[in-house]
């Protein structure tokens, strides 16, 4: 295997890995570079979640050695690889004669996590280039390799401006699945706004206009408040320590929009965790119950509401097992999904899954839904959604769930949410994707896949 037109690449090659610094494992960004090699293998070969890997207290080893700023610098190189991995392999593929050997998967990690920095991050190049030959050589499965490394990487950033590729940025799998639910043109934009790094939305208590001028933002159709990129932690943002806002979505803030006027309302929300929809129904003046299995995302949903200021009761309780004193008036089901609307935020997520995750959850959905009628009483307002993009998991499961008698359709009427234009279906249910809320600053542009559907409690 050697770089195209490469003889002097393939002798580099040949005598690569008799060198072993003594220096490699302190210099600069190196930890946090093979940090991310370790990362992306994980992703793509063992199908871990990235959220797992970089969680900052539980997440993968190697990553929790790092300090803040290596961390941020790991999940930025693993985004930036993940959100353009069709691409980075093509434009690879065209500096190689023949494909890299299958079983050199940790190989073609290294060349990813390089590229991804030489294309798509501000750093620069040569840094770039010669980390990846240090990690190389630092690791007995590519020692023999470090040649190749440094001359197809040297090769990549000389030429990068020239070479082009029109190669999907997902699965084959992934990207048919959205042809065959939006059409070809409105998958093609779909995957054009997965590659573009998401922004920051926020959900505030009031004033959206005071709020974006504050903290430099534009104010949403919805309300949601839109930062284009942080300038520095989150956390020290104006209007955080007081409560004032907290981060979500703008998809994600539309389901409990869709109960109405729930002031003094007893409502459940039910797998609750990390309380978005929580502190929007509390927000509201709802009396709100909300259920989460886990005790670690419970304990995560408590600490954010008392940030907030918010009310809510919590309980630790399996949805299938639970059990109410009294009936809801309203309950909201953001069910389990496979994530794939929130590609652009988690571009792991179809890499990580597979048809029949996606099957499996749309049955578990329905199984929740048909229990949630049950926590209902009659002439109750019952919301489903999730941040899916497969009908499968959306619109089929709100379809079949009609076949309980217990349960009829209350369709979302576009005058109910001006500025919501073409989010909502004939059927009367609530459907975005990532190409929605256009902007001409693609950063400040889409949103997350989310689907919703409204439904009223029966007396039967």
């Amino acid at each position: 295997m050697v770089v195209s037109g490469g003889k002097a690449a393939f002798r580099a090659k040949k005598h690569a890995g008799k060198r072993n610094p003594p220096e490699a494992a302190e210099r600069p960004g190196l930890a946090a570079r093979q940090c991310a090699v370790r990362l992306l293998g994980a992703v793509i070969e063992k199908k871990t979640s990235l959220d797992g890997l970089t969680d900052n207290q539980h997440g993968h080893p190697h990553y929790l050695a790092l300090d803040d700023r290596d961390r941020a610098l790991v999940r930025a190189i693993l985004g930036a690889a993940l959100r353009n991995r069709g691409t980075i392999d093509a434009l690879l593929a065209q500096l190689l004669d023949r494909p890299l050997p299958e079983n050199a998967v940790a190989l073609k990690a290294l060349l990813h996590v390089a590229a991804a920095q030489i294309l798509y991050l501000d750093i620069p190049d040569h840094s770039a280039v010669d980390l990846a030959v240090t990690a190389a050589n630092d690791d007995p499965r590519n020692r023999r390799y470090a040649g190749l490394v440094n001359a197809v990487l040297r090769r990549l950033s000389r030429d990068k401006d020239k070479l082009s590729t029109s190669t999907p940025n997902a699965p084959a799998w992934f990207a048919e699945t959205l042809v065959e639910a939006y059409g070809a043109e409105k998958a093609a934009a779909i995957l054009a706004m997965h590659a573009v790094e998401p922004p920051v939305d926020l959900t505030v208590k009031s004033d959206p206009q005071g709020w974006a001028e504050r903290l430099g933002g534009i104010v949403l159709p919805n309300g949601t408040v839109r930062l284009a990129r942080l300038e520095g932690p989150l956390t020290e943002l104006p209007g955080f320590a007081e409560g004032e806002w907290w981060v979500q979505d703008a998809a994600a803030s539309l389901p409990a929009r869709l109960f109405g006027d729930i002031a003094g309302k007893r409502v459940a929300d039910l797998c609750a965790a990390p309380g978005g929809k929580t502190a929007q129904l509390a927000l509201a003046g709802a009396d709100v119950t909300a259920v989460e299995i886990s005790a670690n995302r419970l304990a995560r949903l408590n600490a954010n509401l008392e940030r907030l200021k918010l009310k809510a009761h919590t309980v630790e309780a399996n949805l299938m097992q639970y059990q109410p004193e009294e009936k809801f008036d309203a309950v909201l089901l953001d069910a389990p999904c496979s994530s794939t609307g929130t590609v652009r935020r988690h571009p792991d997520v179809p890499w990580t899954k597979s048809p029949e995750d996606i099957a499996k959850l749309a049955a578990l959905q329905a199984q929740f839904l048909a229990r949630t009628v049950e926590l209902v009483r009659p002439g109750g307002i019952i919301v489903f959604s999730n941040c899916s993009l497969d009908p499968s998991e959306g619109e089929a499961v709100a379809r079949s769930a009609l076949a309980n008698p217990a349960l009829q359709a209350f369709p979302v009427a576009e005058e109910e949410f001006p500025g919501l234009h073409g989010l909502i279906t004939p059927e009367g249910f609530l459907r975005s994707t990532p190409q929605d809320f256009p902007n001409p600053d693609p950063r400040l542009a889409g949103m997350d896949g989310f689907f919703a559907a409204r439904f009223r409690r029966t007396s039967a």
